[in-house]
């Protein structure tokens, strides 16, 4: 097929009608009995794939297809019920299969240590595993459709395509490898960008292994979501690169915030519907860290987190090593005695990405762990109650605001962009 690049006439965005007409023209003329569908989870809630399972799901359901739905979870928790309901609408929540990261995959391939090594610039010498979830190498599936959104991401760069398939639906050694070697690189060089180390990673991964081999149509959306509404700015549909060129373009100027100055005090707040951990919460970090002031302090509204990891073995690492910055992590990469973060390369990225270096302090106000717990693993904490009363998320608007004097930057879902301070740019 070609692809179908469709992009809104005004900002309020695609309508229903024109998403379901271009899946239906993409459909078209393919013989479909099997159909394995990989959206993003509940944490992607605004990137607009939960209508576009949901409309994908019906058009083959009514063709006769049999139809199943992976969520792309990588690392995270799976979709609940209730979670489901409100993201993928009439979809049975009975043809979800969940995802297991660190047992459910084949190994394709490597990207050697030749390759690694000349796109990390000499920064990783190690080859990458390429693994992807069972199902989509051995399943018997006619179609594999990747829906999911192209926005900013602080490992790849710009987040989707082959990174929905590889850490989406990969395995342990690629997603902690390629968190790794983001984080060895430094997010400043990946975010916002098409081109970051880690996409050039997996854009050869990609034609080595994938294309031509295994059935995947991409449907990559660029959303933004004022006051909670989606809007669907543009639908790029297609099988190989192309798609995400085009859908990146687009996200640059729709997800990327300019600041005209460096933000001294900025307050983000996390919907406890979206973000119960600081695993996913830390998003506040790396999409304000090109924005923030030297000294300055970013304060985390953080109502619904209650925990740091994702899993136990997550949960445990963050609580022993905490987020420290990146040279302390490196170096405790290195000691005999950290076996248990080595053998878990995408924590270490992790608490790297979850620190500010020194630079500026981060403050997570909460009121379902307790701020002892927070501060032991490298934050201040501060109670949300009393934080809110103050920066309160139903009277704050987006950017500039004077609270009581003080000049305050706030954004109300950090997942939904980048802000960048131009005089940062590299």
């Amino acid at each position: 097929m070609q692809d179908i690049h469709l992009t809104a006439a005004s900002e309020e965005g695609l309508s229903k009608d024109e998403i379901r007409g271009a899946l239906g023209k993409a459909l078209e003329g393919r013989a479909l009995k099997r159909v394995l569908i990989i959206p993003p989870d509940f944490t992607r809630f605004h990137s607009n794939a939960g209508f576009i399972t949901e409309a994908l799901y019906g058009m083959l359901a009514a063709r006769g297809a049999e139809v199943d739905i992976m969520p792309a979870l990588g690392t995270h928790v799976p979709v609940t019920e209730a979670q489901w309901k409100a993201m993928f609408g009439s979809v049975p929540f009975e043809r979800m299969i969940v995802h297991k990261w660190r047992t459910d995959v084949v190994k394709l391939g490597d990207i050697p240590a030749e390759v690694v090594s000349e796109i990390s610039e000499g920064l990783w010498k190690k080859p990458l595993a390429v693994e992807l979830n069972r199902r989509l190498v051995d399943g018997g599936y006619d179609l594999i459709v990747s829906p999911g959104q192209v926005v900013p991401h602080e490992v790849i760069g710009m987040a989707n395509h082959a990174k929905n398939l590889f850490v989406g639906v990969g395995g342990s050694e690629m997603i902690n490898g390629s968190h790794m070697i983001g984080a060895v690189c430094g997010m400043e060089k990946a975010m916002g960008r098409d081109h970051s180390p880690v996409r050039k990673l997996f854009d050869w991964a990609m034609e080595k292994y994938v294309y031509g081999r295994i059935p995947v149509l991409f449907a990559l959306t660029v959303t933004t979501a004022p006051g909670g509404k989606i809007r669907t700015h543009g639908l790029f549909i297609g099988e190989g690169r192309e798609c995400l060129t085009a859908a990146v373009k687009l996200a640059q100027e729709k997800n990327v915030d300019y600041v005209e100055k460096p933000l001294k005090k900025c307050v983000v707040y996390l919907d406890p519907s979206e973000f119960t951990s600081t695993w996913v919460g830390n998003k506040a970090i790396y999409r304000t860290r090109m924005a923030m002031a030297d000294g300055g302090e970013l304060v985390v509204l953080a109502p619904g987190v209650e925990r740091f990891g994702e899993d136990p073995a997550q949960q445990t690492l963050i609580r022993k090593y905490g987020y420290k910055g990146r040279l302390h992590t490196l170096e405790l990469f290195e000691r005999p005695e950290c076996e248990d973060l080595r053998e878990n390369m995408g924590v270490a990225a992790h608490l790297i990405h979850g620190s500010s270096d020194g630079r500026f302090s981060i403050t997570y106000a909460v009121k379902k762990i307790a701020q002892s717990e927070i501060e032991a693993v490298g934050f201040r904490a501060a109670d949300y109650d009393e934080t809110a009363a103050k920066y309160d998320p139903a009277k704050l608007a987006y950017g500039w605001n004077d609270v009581g004097g003080e000049e305050v930057y706030y954004i109300p879902n950090p997942a939904l962009g980048l802000w960048i301070d131009r005089a940062r740019l590299v």
